[in-house]
């Protein structure tokens, strides 16, 4: 007798080994080998141990699969089972969870990795912030970057090589000069991106990554989720902040995504539709992973969400990490030596020139409003032209010993920091420098003004400082209005400029493909045409207005046609009656179908041998053994007789 052999997988495909590589904060690359059973926690762990990282929960790792729609990988779950994409996998380490309190980051390499996020929200747009915080923001980047301000090695229009923000001015770069020069002398390079982290964690978009939507009213809208809460973004104003303990339940179906929540002591519903039924849960489970890591105060409590109200109905989902609170405890706990902290030099966010040679998403629409959707086109081309790969003016200022971390970490060095006599600025949260900066400003004859002394006429250093009081009144309103806002949760203006982080709608860049010319010069003008400017080359071709055309007259004859078939006379009146026919036949339906199901059944129970007590009345009443006798029994001698003769027909005796 021959076995049977069941095939069973060769060896080599067991232990495949599958190559990842993951593109790091500061664009540099760390590469590794998998098997096709590894899970997402070890890739994680892997970039982690390569930075010699503690504080890792606040960290992630995103893809982008084949339809150019992004994920977070799941690190509970096998990789390969996740990447849809071809091999070799290549993804990127970046902020999933930022901190609502930079302060308590107890290690410098933490700081220092927010610090490169943020430094790419700012660029890509996704940062958005008034005047005077974008000049000071700018301006902690240059400090960190270049150190302190050398008339000799800087020239006079330094900024301009280097691009910080999406739309950077003149005025901007002035400012952010006037402010790298007179406020930020002496910091070290940890001291100022703390500085910016307690200036950037304080806006209304710190920590937003912007997800494309359009509201019930069909205008587009950004959501995003923060350490506080809920936010929706349209135009240059914050329209809804929905705080995490008034938020009672996220759910989506198919594009549609719900928002669930208790304003003013009322239920509040928002919906909003996305693109693709991939970007609506993207949605939805980002949405789900940040309510319960700001919001639980135990990794315990986190229950596992469903999609949907209705029983085996849609997706089911938990977040696996730790909280937020038990994240701050274990920092707390941390007592090894100060990690060494390897500054990259100042040099361009490889995303923004890889928009030339990248496909856009295509399940993402364009979301700039109608009278920016061309000009915004034309400014990112030629935004493309100009920008050249930067190299450090200046080398970067060492890394500074754990004893000026310790000490900028408790001074809590916040923007605007004392540099010197008759200067000071009184931004919120504002202390003194270090002791060594403010020696060296004070160094020179007291009795002089600080614009004299940075060899400036007084009307100039005049003219700064009611500028400054100036941002400072600003700065002290909007505040006031935040707090007053955040109370009831309304409209509240962000910026001058509308929130159109365009660059967040690309993916992550996922390849080097460096090459210009050739195929790609034709798709670059074509990807960055507006659709504005595409409808009109359209509409001037012949061809395409003689299609319109007809286009047009058989829908004019389709309209005239359905009119011609409506009633001429008391249409709405028809159109009543005719709804309330239809109602009463439904009705009518109704009822004989439950009829024809209930008869029969209730019919079965009464002639079948149950013995229950309201069956055995029922039986005994007289109308019931009329029907027995005169309906039933004849009707079911009829019923055997025709199935006997079925049977005599088919099987033959």
């Amino acid at each position: 007798m021959k076995m049977l052999r069941f095939r069973s997988p060769s060896l080599p495909s067991l232990d495949q080994e599958i190559q990842c590589t993951v593109r790091l904060l500061d664009d540099s690359e760390v590469s590794c080998s998998i098997q096709r059973e590894t899970k997402g926690q070890f890739l994680l762990d892997h970039v982690c141990n390569h930075y010699n990282l503690l504080e890792r929960d606040y960290f992630g790792i995103r893809y982008v699969d084949p339809e150019k729609q992004r994920h977070w990988l799941d690190p509970s779950k096998p990789v390969v089972k996740q990447m849809k994409s071809q091999q070799p996998y290549t993804m990127c380490f970046r902020v999933k969870f930022y901190p609502q309190e930079p302060i308590k980051i107890k290690e410098e390499l933490t700081r220092y990795l927010l610090y490169l996020q943020i430094k790419r929200d700012i660029y890509h747009g996704r940062l958005l912030c008034p005047f005077a915080d974008a000049a000071y923001l700018g301006a902690c980047i240059v400090q960190a970057e270049l150190g302190d301000h050398d008339a000799e090695e800087h020239p006079e229009d330094y900024i301009s090589d280097f691009k910080l923000f999406p739309k950077q001015t003149i005025k901007l770069e002035r400012r952010i000069m006037e402010i790298h020069r007179n406020d930020m002398r002496g910091l070290t390079s940890p001291m100022a991106e703390l500085n910016l982290l307690q200036r950037a964690h304080a806006l209304d978009t710190y920590g937003v990554d912007p997800h494309p939507c359009k509201d019930f009213t069909g205008a587009t809208a950004f959501l995003g989720f923060t350490a506080r809460g809920f936010v929706v973004f349209q135009g240059n104003k914050r329209i809804h902040l929905l705080k995490w303990a008034d938020v009672n339940k996220l759910k989506f179906e198919g594009k549609t995504f719900y928002v669930i929540g208790l304003q003013r002591e009322k239920k509040l519903v928002l919906t909003f539709h996305t693109s693709t039924p991939a970007a609506c849960k993207h949605l939805w489970k980002c949405g789900v992973e940040n309510q319960a890591f700001y919001k639980c105060a135990k990794s315990s409590q986190i229950k596992t969400v469903s999609s949907s109200n209705i029983i085996f109905k849609g997706c089911r989902f938990r977040y696996s990490g730790r909280v937020a609170k038990e994240v701050i405890e274990a920092s707390s706990k941390i007592q090894r030596e100060q990690p060494q902290v390897n500054r990259a030099g100042f040099c361009q966010s490889k995303s923004f020139s890889s928009l030339s040679h990248k496909q856009l998403i295509m399940n993402m629409e364009p979301l700039l409003p109608a009278e920016q959707k061309e000009n915004a086109a034309d400014n990112g081309l030629v935004a493309l032209k100009d920008c050249v790969h930067l190299s450090p003016l200046k080398p970067s200022i060492s890394t500074a010993g754990t004893t000026e971390v310790a000490a900028a970490t408790a001074a809590a060095v916040a923007p605007g920091s004392t540099t010197g006599p008759g200067h000071t600025d009184h931004s919120p949260g504002a202390t003194s420098a270090d002791p060594g900066a403010t020696a060296e400003h004070s160094s020179g004859p007291k009795d002089q003004p600080m614009g004299e002394k940075n060899g400036e006429p007084r009307h100039e250093a005049d003219k700064r400082k009611k500028e400054d009081e100036k941002d400072e009144a600003g700065r002290r309103e909007r505040k006031q209005e935040e707090e007053d806002e955040d109370e009831s949760g309304g409209p509240l203006t962000i910026s001058d400029l509308v929130y159109s982080p365009c660059a967040s709608m690309l993916p992550t860049p996922v390849g080097d493909d460096d090459s210009e010319g050739g195929a790609y010069g034709s798709s670059v003008a074509s990807m960055f045409q507006s659709p504005a400017r595409i409808l009109r080359d359209l509409h001037a071709d012949p061809d395409m207005q003689q299609e319109l055309r007809a286009e047009r007259e058989r829908e004019a004859s389709m309209e005239a046609l359905r009119v011609s078939m409506r009633p001429s006379a008391v249409s709405p009146r028809w159109g009543q009656m005719r709804a309330c026919c239809r109602s009463a036949a439904k009705l009518v339906a109704v009822v004989s179908g439950l009829l024809l199901l209930l008869l029969p059944f209730m019919l079965l129970l009464l002639e079948s041998d149950l013995d229950v007590a309201f069956l055995h009345d029922i039986r005994q009443t007289p109308e019931f053994q009329q029907f027995h006798y005169d309906y039933y029994c004849p009707m079911r001698r009829w019923l055997l007789c025709e199935l006997d003769m079925l049977l005599e027909a088919v099987v033959g005796d």
